[in-house]
């Protein structure tokens, strides 16, 4: 399957830009990073309402506190291995606790960040913001749906965390479809398995699926684009149906998108499941594509664990 690939960073400083014009509480602050973040377009364009805070990841986030707490919506941004786990008591002490309204949008995620190595590939994210109360997780599949996400956040109370990646990924959505954040989104209908991934991992879903077509396996895809809150309903109306959920995720398999799923259907409907996603382990430097074939992210790995699935179900 062949798609057009876009930066989900490229999105994200248009739709910063776009807010920065419509709206006069909106404000910018990035860690020194702004231009691998695109925040430096909406500095351009409104160099008072951007603040470049300099490598001080945690003084990023209590700065993002007092000016939520002053009526600002802030968006704050850097790579997601600095912005999460470096400032990580601070995220939990001054803006979810308080429940600000701090958009905490995150590139440079997972292993595709590729060379940088284990120091930066920060795999644990998820897990580390969707523990957290009051905390929106959100991982767009592609550059459409990230625009669509930072312009529903910002009207959106409370605090948000957004994944994004290094590398361009496919565009798999439609810019004229709805982005509902609450709603999982179906890519492919199907009965006799569930795919169900999030972020770069939904394109390899998709491709998993025309895999198993070609041996009889009618497999549904879904997007899961936003963690927390979990889209429950459509989780279980899938596993219903289909009898067999395998999900698939740039992340640890260690409390990540798969853990939220599995959680679900443990306590809801049970059904065969397999996660494919990150083994507990650090990544290491070496390219993208390289990468994703050494921890088992690819689409042989997906098809894998659904004829793994299909057999547990007979």
């Amino acid at each position: 399957m062949t798609w057009k690939t876009e930066s989900q960073r490229k999105q994200y400083g248009r739709a910063l830009v776009e807010l920065g014009k419509e709206r006069s509480d909106i404000v910018v602050l990035d860690a020194d990073l702004s231009s691998s973040t695109r925040t430096s377009d909406f500095a351009a364009t409104f160099p008072e309402r951007f603040f470049n805070v300099g490598i001080a990841e945690q003084n990023m986030m209590d700065t993002a506190a007092g000016l939520a707490a002053s009526g600002k919506t802030v968006f704050a941004s850097t790579f997601a291995v600095f912005g999460t786990g470096r400032c990580y008591d601070q995220i939990r002490q001054s803006i979810a606790y308080p429940q600000l309204n701090i958009k905490i949008v995150a590139s440079h995620a997972g292993i595709t960040v590729g060379g940088d190595g284990a120091s930066h590939q920060i795999i644990e994210d998820i897990a580390l913001m969707r523990v957290l109360p009051n905390m929106t997780v959100i991982v767009p599949v592609d550059s459409v749906e990230t625009y669509k996400v930072i312009k529903a956040i910002a009207k959106t109370k409370g605090p948000v965390y957004v994944r994004m990646g290094r590398a361009d990924v496919p565009t798999l959505t439609d810019e004229n479809a709805t982005f509902e954040m609450k709603n999982a989104s179906v890519m492919r209908d199907g009965e006799d398995v569930t795919l169900i991934g999030c972020g770069i991992m939904v394109s390899r879903c998709l491709e998993a699926a025309e895999e198993l077509a070609k041996h009889g396996v009618d497999a549904r895809v879904i997007n899961l684009h936003t963690i927390k809150p979990l889209d429950e309903k459509t989780i279980v109306k899938a596993a219903r149906e289909t009898g067999g959920v395998v999900t698939a995720e740039e992340h640890s398999v260690i409390m990540g998108m798969g853990s939220a799923v599995a959680l679900c259907l443990v306590e809801n409907f049970h059904v065969p499941m397999k996660r494919v996603g990150i083994p507990d382990t650090f990544g290491e430097s070496g390219s993208c594509n390289e990468l994703m074939e050494k921890y088992g992210l690819t689409v042989e790995h997906i098809v894998e664990a659904a004829h793994d699935v299909l057999k547990r179900k007979k």
